[in-house]
C-alpha cells in the first residue's frame, strides 16, 4: 500500500494509524534516506501512546526505549552500525518481545540478526515536505495490520 504525506503531523498520523493496526505491539522497518521521515513516523507512534516528550533518533545510542503505562517502544537507528554483530552487544533479542513495539531505522544495517519484521515502510522525499510512504506486509500479524490500516 502506498501513501502520500504533506506534512510531518500527516506522517505522523500514519505512525499513530500503524500503532494501532498493529494493536501496540509489532516490528517494523524503516527505510529511507536521511531526512526521508523516518523518526517523524516514530514520534507518531510515541504519540498514539501519549507521550509528549521529545523524539529523537538513536543515531548514536542506537536504541532509545521508551517503556511507558500503555505500552513499550524500543526505536532503533541502526545507521552508524558498522556490522551486524554489534547488534549482539546490545541485548538485541531482549527488545524483541511480544508485549513491544520496536521501531527499526536503517534495518539492512542489522541483516541477518534482527526478526522478520511485521510491517516494512519504505519512505521517499517527494516534494519539500511531501513524502512517499510504501507499506508491505511481511508476517501474517502485519498482513492483518495493513488490511485494518485506514489512512
Amino acid at each position: 500500500m502506498d501513501y502520500v504525506t504533506q506534512s510531518d503531523e500527516a506522517t505522523e498520523a500514519v505512525g499513530a494509524q500503524l500503532f494501532n493496526a498493529l494493536k501496540g505491539s509489532g516490528i517494523v522497518f524503516l527505510n529511507g534516506d536521511l531526512g526521508a521521515g523516518k523518526t517523524t513516523l516514530c514520534r507518531g507512534v510515541l504519540r498514539a501512546l501519549g507521550y509528549t516528550g521529545a523524539v529523537k533518533s538513536p543515531t548514536f545510542t542506537l536504541v532509545e526505549p521508551y517503556e511507558l503505562a500503555l505500552g513499550h517502544v524500543y526505536h532503533f537507528d541502526l545507521y552508524r552500525l558498522g556490522h551486524p554483530d554489534e547488534l549482539n552487544y546490545l541485548g538485541v533479542d531482549e527488545y524483541f518481545h511480544d508485549q513491544a513495539m520496536c521501531l527499526v531505522e536503517w534495518s539492512q544495517k542489522g541483516s541477518g540478526l534482527l526478526p522478520k519484521p511485521d510491517l516494512e515502510v519504505t519512505m521517499m522525499v517527494t516534494g519539500d515536505t511531501e513524502r512517499r510512504l510504501s507499506v508491505s506486509a511481511q508476517t501474517l500479524k502485519g498482513q492483518a495490520a495493513l488490511a485494518g490500516l485506514r489512512i
